[in-house]
């Protein structure tokens, strides 16, 4: 009788579905709705009040609570799942290898690739032994959690225990050395499957030829894709896009172009990914008719834009001069019931930039927080060097001063642009100002830093100042460059210090610098 009572409680809880937290079962199955209502974390004490009752059901049948720890899984509850591991072993409850593997499963969805670590390191120790599940878990916790080299030491390590690595095993390991960007790594265990009697499936060969577009290997990334007709295997979504992609990371617009057109003919559906890495193509190729023209016909395919496909439109018209289509185009995002993004904004506010529509990127800024996107430092970047090309210094120094507040940190590439915002502007002390309160900011300048800065004191004639700024390139770790030696030696001949500018004029040749012609000039006035 007592088993009797026992299943039906146990399967009432298996047929809630947790796909959305608050649904809870009904009946007879509480002790779910109780652990959930603990929170993300409670205490082992808390988990083991509620269980107490509980676990002599568990006695009589385990398969309650694989039921259990599944469930928690589901919802990447991972600690909850370790403490209910822990009361079971504290009670004499046995835990098995579908429990762990489930609670793993936990570790592995919520992110806690520590946990599952540690949840696996213990199974010998009493006494269960762990299965291609438990290690599958792990892998792919290690996989999400940046750890490749943990994720191949997993693999190798499995034969040693008496398991075989599987497909999934794999897959896991390649996805982990692709995030890590070991796409040499990654082409080793797809290549090695075979001889480990593993097949390589659309998985494995995805996560291969993303490993090659992260790594900028473009044409590894194409002989992959060729190869999965040999293989058997059907070219899907996923590996297609993987391979546009990596045609848009290598400049190959035309390659990226040829691919998302043959896609229908492998019988794949084009989607928003495959659509977007086309267009950013076309954006690094300067073709911005192309990937206008690609944004366009998205529809017409069933595939509706999304905010990357748009920015990366916006991207090309800025990039090609065009700005009243990069504005045009972040102005009918929302008609599409697309939400522009700090990315769509960024290069809408850099098309401005580029076109010296100062007011319009200020505007644009402006405006984010009322579509409730936060502007970050690339966007302030943007403003601030579209002020240093209009000339408004005033207007840069009060962006870069305004980003602390908004919790920004300013970077390089703010001070550059403000400090040549006030070379611009005449104002060499602002400029020396800003360069030397970058390191109490953490920042360290860099040569177009220096340069600007160089520049501000050569207008205002500051010889000695230039000198200076030049000399102390080296100390601070960054190279001059032919740019620096020039403002460095136009300051001398306007300070009537020839000795000085033909001093500087022969060291650039020790520093493999080709002197430009207006150096020579400069240099014989």
């Amino acid at each position: 009788m007592s088993g009797a009572r026992t299943r039906p409680s146990c399967g009432a809880r298996q047929e809630v579905s947790y796909s959305a937290v608050g649904k809870l079962p009904q009946g007879g199955g509480l002790v779910l709705p109780q652990l959930l209502g603990l929170g993300r974390t409670p205490s082992q004490g808390e988990v083991s009040e509620i269980l107490n009752a509980e676990l002599d059901n568990w006695r009589k049948n385990p398969r309650c609570a694989t039921v259990i720890l599944s469930s928690l899984a589901r919802l990447r509850l991972s600690h909850i799942a370790k403490h209910v591991l822990t009361s079971m072993v504290a009670k004499s409850v046995e835990a098995n290898v579908f429990h762990y593997s489930a609670a793993i499963s936990a570790c592995e969805k919520a992110g806690q690739w520590q946990l599952a670590l540690s949840l696996l390191s213990s199974m010998p120790d009493m006494r269960v032994i762990p299965n291609e599940i438990s290690f599958n878990a792990a892998i792919s916790a290690c996989e999400k959690g940046g750890q490749w080299q943990l994720a191949l030491g997993l693999l190798s390590s499995m034969p040693d225990v008496g398991v075989i690595p599987g497909t999934t095993s794999y897959n896991a390991a390649i996805s982990a050395c692709e995030k890590g960007g070991q796409w040499q790594l990654a082409l080793g265990l797809l290549n090695s499957m075979p001889d480990m009697s593993v097949i390589p499936d659309k998985f494995s060969l995805s996560a291969a030829i993303s490993a090659c577009e992260k790594g900028g290997q473009w044409q590894l990334a194409l002989g992959l894709l060729s190869s999965m007709p040999d293989r058997r295997v059907i070219p899907d979504k996923f590996s297609c896009s993987a391979a546009i992609s990596a045609c848009e990371k290598g400049g190959q617009w035309q390659l990226a172009l040829s691919l998302l057109g043959s896609m229908p003919d492998m019988r794949v559906i084009p989607n928003e990914i495959s659509y977007s890495a086309a267009i950013s193509a076309c954006e690094k190729g300067g073709q911005w008719q192309l990937a206008l023209g690609l944004l366009s016909s998205m529809p017409d395919m069933s595939v509706l834009p999304n905010e990357i496909s748009y920015s990366a439109a916006i991207s090309a018209c800025s990039k090609g001069g065009q700005w009243q289509l990069a504005l045009g185009l972040l102005s009918s995002m929302p008609d599409m019931s697309v939400i522009p993004d700090k990315f769509s904004f960024s290069a809408a506010i850099s098309a401005c930039e580029k076109a010296g529509q100062w007011q319009l990127a200020l505007s644009l800024l402006g405006s984010m927080p009322d579509v409730r996107v936060i502007p970050n430092e690339v966007n302030h970047n943007a403003a601030i060097s579209a002020c240093e090309k209009a000339g408004q210094w005033q207007l840069a120094l009060i962006l870069l001063s305004s980003m602390p507040g908004m919790r920004l940190i300013p970077d390089e590439i703010s001070f550059s642009a403000a400090i040549s915002a006030c070379e611009k502007g005449g104002q060499w002390q602002l400029a020396l100002s800003l360069l030397g309160s970058m390191p109490d900011m953490r920042v360290i300048p860099n040569e177009i830093s220096y340069n600007a800065a160089i520049s501000a004191c050569e207008k205002r004639g500051q010889w000695q100042l230039a000198l200076s700024l030049l000399n102390r390139m080296p100390e601070m770790r960054t190279t001059p460059t032919d740019i620096s030696f020039a403002a460095a030696i136009s300051a001398c001949e306007k300070g009537s210090r020839w000795k000085w500018a033909l001093a500087l004029l022969s060291a650039m040749p020790e520093m493999e610098l080709l002197p430009p012609v207006i150096c020579f000039n400069a240099a014989m006035l």
